[in-house]
């Protein structure tokens, strides 16, 4: 079923002319095998996730902000630049970031049902409204816009939560979905995390497993991994995807063809990966708990960017595409005390910060 999404995007966003995980957390080594799960078992992982963060004490945010130091990475940044606040909202209000024509960023907000466009200066509008359980964003050369809807967790108050299904879908500038079922024609148990769209109509998406959405249902690309987040190279040859605390790189042979797994590069001790994006260099950037994590591309780790919270996702926006917008997890109200909304008891932060190096020219990220 198709139809004409309500707003007009094609001024705003590029064209041709351009992971909190989906999952109660990722797969262990053990259950990486298992890339389609029975929906009692996807069922019983958000269920193990919802007790937890209901024990008493637990602190799901951070209590406050870091107090970091940015040091010089020659080509990508300056020494002493500063991190700015740009936006902030409860609940699981922001991922899957991407960059608009304008010097924008779009947000999916999975518990808002929405993607929101937000300025350099936090003006927030909603872009495109009513897609339901959207967590994550993707756009393709042709400039459509792509997205990875969850079903609820448990602790949803949405009045239509048993309606909301898995699916990759495009929501602009038309409406269809690209996904919603496994390639047996069973419905899709898994909960999208990360996705990127590969310009033939089709998507790549991650959680635990490595997948790939086409017109004949979902099908797996990669298991006995751990992905999370996920980007083509500037060719768009290579598929970069994070597997814990390593970066594994995939030969692109067509849509829905991957060969050549190979370990790309590994990340310091203590960080595991999240989003990705690259810069118009080829150089590789990694959201994790520290902070943004850079690879040349060759693999060769360049250092990183300490960030005031742990981070989610990362883009390159802003003039000329000179900015690096990332999403912290967790966010502070007016008298610093944590803010802890939605299923998830969570929140997000859009940071931003001058760079020397220049997101890539011609797609969203």
């Amino acid at each position: 079923m198709i139809r004409k999404t309500a707003i007009t995007i094609s001024l705003l966003l590029f064209s041709a002319s351009f992971s909190g995980s989906a999952r109660a957390q990722n797969s262990g080594p053990a259950e990486a095998e298992n890339c389609m799960p029975t929906a009692e078992q996807v069922s019983q992982q958000l269920q193990m996730f919802a007790r937890r963060v209901a024990q008493p004490g637990r602190q799901v945010n951070e209590p406050a902000t870091r107090n970091v130091t940015v040091s010089a990475i020659p080509g990508v940044v300056a020494a002493g630049v500063e991190w700015k606040k740009v936006w902030q909202e409860g609940g699981n209000s922001a991922d899957g970031i991407l960059a608009t024509r304008d010097g924008s960023v779009l947000v999916a907000q999975e518990d808002y049902d929405a993607v929101l466009k937000i300025d350099a200066n936090g003006k927030s509008s909603v872009l495109v409204a009513d897609a339901k359980g959207v967590g994550a964003l993707s756009m393709d050369h042709q400039g459509n816009l792509y997205g990875a809807l969850r079903t609820e967790r448990p602790g949803s108050t949405k009045p239509d939560k048993d309606s909301i299904v898995n699916a990759i879908v495009m929501l602009a500038p038309e409406r269809k979905v690209i996904s919603d079922k496994w390639s047996d024609g069973s419905t899709l148990t898994e909960r999208p995390n990360d996705v990127d769209a590969d310009s033939h109509g089709g998507a790549y998406f991650t959680v635990g497993c490595l997948y790939y959405a086409g017109p004949h249902g979902a099908t797996v690309m990669a298991d006995k991994i751990r992905t999370n987040g996920i980007v083509f190279s500037l060719d768009d040859k290579i598929l970069y995807v994070t597997n814990g605390n390593q970066l594994v790189a995939f030969d692109v042979e067509g849509p829905g063809k991957l060969t050549n797994r190979r370990v790309f590069a590994s990340l310091p001790p203590g960080a595991n990966g999240d989003g990705m994006a690259i810069d118009s260099e080829g150089r590789v950037y990694v959201s994790s708990g520290p902070g943004v994590q850079i690879f040349d591309p060759d693999g060769k780790y360049l250092g990183v960017i300490p960030t005031p919270r742990g981070i989610i996702s990362v883009v390159f926006a802003g003039p000329r595409k000179k900015t690096l917008f990332v999403i912290g997890g967790g966010a502070e109200d007016a008298n610093g005390q944590p803010i802890r909304q939605g299923p998830q008891h969570t929140a997000a932060t859009i940071y931003s910060l001058p760079m020397i190096a220049q997101g890539p020219k011609g797609r969203a990220k």
